[in-house]
């Protein structure tokens, strides 16, 4: 949902001036700031002040046709007041603090849907454009499984883990869970990319998550773009999930950056033939943490929070390397469960308790039913009937008659 826009202030459109007419470059952009002190001081610097700090001549085009400049303003400022999306200003207080801690902010966030979700604990899901089915399933389980237990689930809008994720999260029987999604562009934000999305995009904002995008309105695609979004895509999140990669995917950028920013990278083993794999193999022989639950994530990203918070409160750590405190804080801006709230518990539902012991024994990947015969030592019609019961309480899934947990 998207609120009322006031009118752009002086230095605001400043902001939107530059912005357009360094085509989105974040290295021009901050020279400009840095060199006159404010947007609205660069705008007005003459073309030749430009070209003295050596701003690339294209941008400099730009700065001679102020008319041009004007008129994209005014098609932004006229799109805000129809509601088409909305807009957040880096030093606005609802504009996601977490973004502020990486090395090149973007100035700016064009969004469509809840922003309430940018100050919630996210954790990114990434992946292959083309995964296998079995990544498929691991990816849509795994974004339903945080999403149940508190987090919003981050990715980039991409064909194939990143839509596995985006549905997971947002494929909830509780409506209390749905819409914990947030889905970061690799174009402007009223370009639905890829074409075949625009279904996926309408059900992320009717369910209360989040899209948004650092680029102009009607920026194509390209290949530089999608870097940038994976850079967003780590600075919003606590941690990144690689559920399946290719040595050479985009993704192990989204990890790079992710390690680089100092958060935790999670990667998910496969089959050593499996190709579609070698990225997540490649990681975790790198030092990523190699997992086959989420549950694991949680414990790991909660034990980090209150070490790093404990740290904190000792050292008086800079606010550059605060990621702790920035994550509550966001989070208590809403009625969701901030991260330090999050136990590392079975999952976001309270199982009955004559269904304990059965519940305890089932794993994500699944156990027939002979196995679980001989761990649970029960009858049969006993065993039966309590699986039954867990599975019409939503807890449990029957597939290729093994049983494992939701």
């Amino acid at each position: 949902m998207i609120s009322d826009s006031p009118q752009l202030s002086i230095e605001q459109r400043a902001v939107l001036a530059l912005w357009y007419e360094v085509n989105a470059s974040l290295f021009a952009y901050y020279k400009l700031i840095s060199s006159f002190g404010s947007a609205q001081l660069a705008w007005q610097a003459t073309v030749e002040a430009w070209r003295q700090l050596g701003i690339h001549h294209t941008h400099l085009k730009r700065h001679e046709q102020p008319a041009q400049t004007q008129a994209s303003i005014d098609n932004i400022e006229q799109s805000l007041a129809k509601k088409r999306y909305g807009l957040l200003f880096a030093n606005q207080s609802d504009y996601p603090a977490q973004l502020l801690q990486i090395y090149d902010p973007p100035p700016v966030l064009f969004y469509r849907g809840n922003r309430a979700r940018l100050q919630q604990a996210q954790i990114a899901i990434v992946g292959s454009r083309r995964p296998t089915t079995h990544a498929q399933k691991i990816t849509f389980d795994m974004a339903q499984y945080l999403a149940q237990a508190g987090y919003i689930v981050t990715s980039g809008l991409a064909m194939g883990v990143d839509k596995r994720a985006h549905l997971g999260a947002l494929t909830q029987a509780n409506l209390e869970y749905q819409g914990r999604t947030i889905g970061v562009m690799g174009t402007g934000i009223d370009v639905n990319y890829p074409n075949h999305h625009d279904q996926l995009f309408a059900r992320i904002i009717d369910q209360g998550g989040c899209i948004i995008s650092e680029l102009l309105p009607h920026t194509p695609p390209h290949k530089h773009t999608f870097p940038r979004r994976n850079r967003l895509v780590a600075g919003l999140s606590l941690a990144t999930i690689v559920t399946e990669a290719t040595i050479h995917s985009g993704s192990l950028i989204t990890a790079r950056l992710t390690s680089e920013q100092g958060k935790q990278v999670f990667a998910i083993p496969s089959h050593i033939d499996n190709s579609n794999a070698e990225g997540c193999h490649h990681l975790i022989r790198e030092g990523a943490t190699l997992i086959y639950h989420p549950q694991q994530v949680l414990e790991d990203v909660n034990n980090q929070l209150s070490y790093d918070s404990s740290t904190y409160q000792k050292t008086n750590m800079s606010q550059a390397s605060n990621t702790v405190e920035t994550a509550r804080h966001f989070a208590a801006a809403t009625d969701q469960p901030s991260v330090s709230d999050i136990k590392p518990s079975v999952s976001a539902v309270d199982v009955p308790e004559h269904l304990q012991t059965i519940y305890q024994q089932l794993d994500w990947h699944g156990q027939d039913l002979d196995a679980l015969l001989l761990t649970t030592k029960l009858e049969a019609p006993q065993l039966i009937g309590q699986l039954m019961e867990l599975e019409l309480l939503g807890m449990i899934s029957v597939q290729g008659g093994r049983y494992l947990r939701l």
